[in-house]
């Protein structure tokens, strides 16, 4: 399967060369699939983004989208790409139906396209019985909703998300997570940033955890979290059998990590139902009472961690 984005060593510079927010980055994403780009503020999500989308310049490197040289021929690569940003890029000023019509003339469709579209739109995105409503009365999930479908005027082969959640409730999230899995199903090429590991893991195909405007990791879901190791035991005992505890687990498996404020008890296991009997065995007897005892697999949030030292909420400073 041919790769539709491609980007090697991107490098872009502010401030004189003194922040790079990107630093040599390089992906691919193959025809039809989802590459999810994981990574805290500041990282340089938006920044490949915007380079990948013809909105910056890079300094250093090349990419191209759906073949076409990204830096050459940029008018080219906006006839095929629809972009939505972290912000609605709406007039509040306009109705819905207006916004979408206004999007479909400045993409040079004629009258009746254009208005065939808003409503062809409307309706996919659930927004026909607010269409007449000015923007302003919108609320933040039906204004990222109709932000997306802006983007799809012209039914792109590839969309650029750049962090399409932000700022939305769960029951948006979720919403907007279904819309954009209907528009995988059609065959969209996507590449969606997030700092979102849920979204991650929910939407993308393929991950590429960035950090310092480098790619520092790339897999499936699945693949990054068996970087870390495998799955993990967790035990909570009575802070007074702490102690007894750790030992116990300590000859189960390797490093025992504690957690004094949850009297909690964790090791790394690669036979982990094998290991939780042995651990129930030993703890009772030497008269350790379990308060909790818990299988788990890494997430996201832990494979971020471990590969980059801080959790992937936090700022960082490119």
């Amino acid at each position: 399967m041919a790769d539709t984005i491609i980007a090697e060593d991107l490098v872009k510079t502010y401030r004189n060369g003194e922040v790079r927010a990107l630093d040599g980055l390089n992906l691919s994403v193959p025809e039809g699939s989802v590459l999810g780009i994981l990574g805290p503020n500041g990282a340089g999500k938006t920044t490949c983004v915007r380079v990948l989308s013809t909105l910056l310049t890079p300094d250093s490197g090349r990419a191209t989208v759906a073949g076409i040289d990204v830096i050459k021929h940029p008018d080219q690569v906006r006839e095929v790409i629809g972009l939505s940003g972290q912000y609605a890029a709406v007039d509040e000023t306009l109705t819905g139906w207006d916004n979408l019509v206004m999007f479909g003339r400045l993409y040079h469709l004629g009258k009746k396209s254009a208005i065939a579209r808003a409503d062809e739109l409307l309706e996919q995105f659930r927004l026909t019985d607010s269409a007449k409503r000015p923007i302003k009365t919108y609320s933040g999930g039906m204004r990222r909703r109709l932000d997306l479908a802006a983007s799809l005027i012209v039914r792109p082969k590839v969309l650029f998300l750049d962090e399409p959640t932000t700022g939305l409730d769960p029951r948006g999230r979720i919403d907007m997570w279904n819309v954009i899995s209907g528009l995988v199903s059609e065959g969209v090429t996507l590449l969606l940033t997030t700092q979102y590991l849920e979204e991650a893991d929910q939407l993308a195909d393929s991950i590429a955890v960035v950090d310092h405007g480098k790619v520092i990791a790339r897999g499936t879901a699945d693949e990054l979290k068996d970087q870390i190791g495998g799955d993990r035991l967790e035990v909570s005992v009575h802070v007074d059998d702490m102690n007894v505890a750790a030992e116990v687990l300590a000859r189960l498996g390797g490093e025992v990590h504690r957690d004094e404020g949850l009297h909690r008890l964790s090791i790394g296991v690669t036979n982990g139902s094998a290991v939780l009997t042995e651990a129930v065995r030993g703890l009772d007897a030497v008269g350790v009472k379990i308060l909790d005892l818990a299988l788990k697999r890494p997430s996201l949030d832990d494979v971020f961690l471990s590969l980059t030292g801080h959790a992937a909420e936090e700022e960082v400073q490119s």
